[in-house]
């Protein structure tokens, strides 16, 4: 099975190197399509994302992507929202749980974030009025309000999720929060089985640092959900150590959310967590969940020995010395 590996700008090569080893000695059967796109190549070709990418993209129809970095003065606001919004990728999920024996604020967090991905005020329509005066559009839509929605729900039943919680901000943004809001009530009513919470936004940052055990999925809007799923990758650790997926009809693209990390570039001291749970959502969408969830387990017990800890968890261990930590708990399992 072909998947397209997009290598990615500082820490990326090392980090997708790292996460390729180790679904290798899954066994998995994967064949990695290796491109690039960023930075680096904009630096050398004058492109952004080349042809090469979108032509590999087009025919595997399914990514995992390194952290890339978007260069000052481009047309491009971001390359991530640029795929994500030519290749409609509505659902970004964020699945957030604690690993092994890392410090965190809670000992038994689990939570997964549904946002949609595509419109929102990053729908990037805005207006200069007067140099004194800018408009940011945000634009919400029913299909797109419903598709997410449905989708988080879908994932509660099949997940034997207890319940699911919608965040806007409708009292105050009556009409683009409020359709939001009146579609998840739709949706909701079609899963009785499954208790359906209503959170304001400002409300919700608060409860997710006292009490993030009383939920369970979240969905939400893009804004919202780009700011609550850092908040909820703090509860655990930081965004080293959260996947993320985005996921459209016909293709889905599998990242690490966090940045490029130039400082540590080339050093062999990145976390390569993120990259490789990312990898696991991805083996979970081409049906290999035997082989993502034996890589989960693996880091359970990775995790449960601080000296496998790299330096961003106040550890001493190299990328390779992680990567090596985790294939050698693989064959024990």
């Amino acid at each position: 099975m072909k998947v397209t590996m997009i290598l990615g700008d500082g820490i990326g090569p090392e980090i997708s190197q790292s996460a390729m080893d180790i679904i290798d000695a899954t066994d998995a059967g994967i064949e990695w399509e290796i491109v690039n796109a960023g930075e680096g190549v904009y630096e050398e070709t004058g492109e952004l994302i080349p042809d090469s990418v979108y032509e590999s993209l087009e025919r595997n129809k399914v990514a995992l992507k390194a952290p890339l970095t978007t260069p000052i003065g481009t047309g491009f606001r971001s390359v991530n929202v640029a795929l994500r919004k030519k290749y409609d990728l509505y659902a970004n999920i964020r699945p957030v749980k604690k690993i092994g024996k890392i410090d965190s604020l809670f000992d038994d967090i689990d939570l997964v974030l549904f946002r949609e991905n595509t419109e929102d005020l990053y729908a990037g329509v805005e207006k200069k009025i007067s140099d004194d005066e800018m408009h940011s559009i945000k634009i919400i839509t029913r299909p797109a309000s419903e598709r997410i929605c449905r989708q988080a729900f879908e994932f509660a039943k099949e997940n034997d999720r207890k319940n699911v919680t919608v965040v806007t901000k409708a009292n105050i943004m009556k009409l683009t929060d409020g359709l939001f809001l009146e579609v998840a009530r739709e949706v909701a009513a079609e899963y009785p089985e499954i208790e359906f919470k209503e959170v304001l936004v400002d409300n919700m940052a608060m409860q997710l640092v006292i009490y993030p055990n009383q939920y369970d999925v979240i969905v939400t809007e893009n804004l919202y959900g780009d700011i609550l799923s850092d908040l909820m990758a703090g509860l655990i650790g930081g965004l080293g150590l959260v996947p993320g997926a985005n996921i459209g009809k016909d293709m889905a693209i599998f990242e690490a959310v966090h940045g490029t990390a130039p400082d540590i570039a080339g050093q062999d001291k990145a976390n390569p967590t993120a990259l490789l749970l990312s990898g696991c959502l991805m083996l979970d969408h081409l049906n290999k969940r035997e082989e993502a969830d034996r890589i989960r387990q693996a880091l359970e017990v990775v995790y449960s020995n601080p000296q496998n800890f790299t330096g961003d968890l106040g550890g001493n261990a190299s990328t390779s010395e992680f990567t090596q930590a985790v294939i050698a708990q693989l064959k024990n399992n």
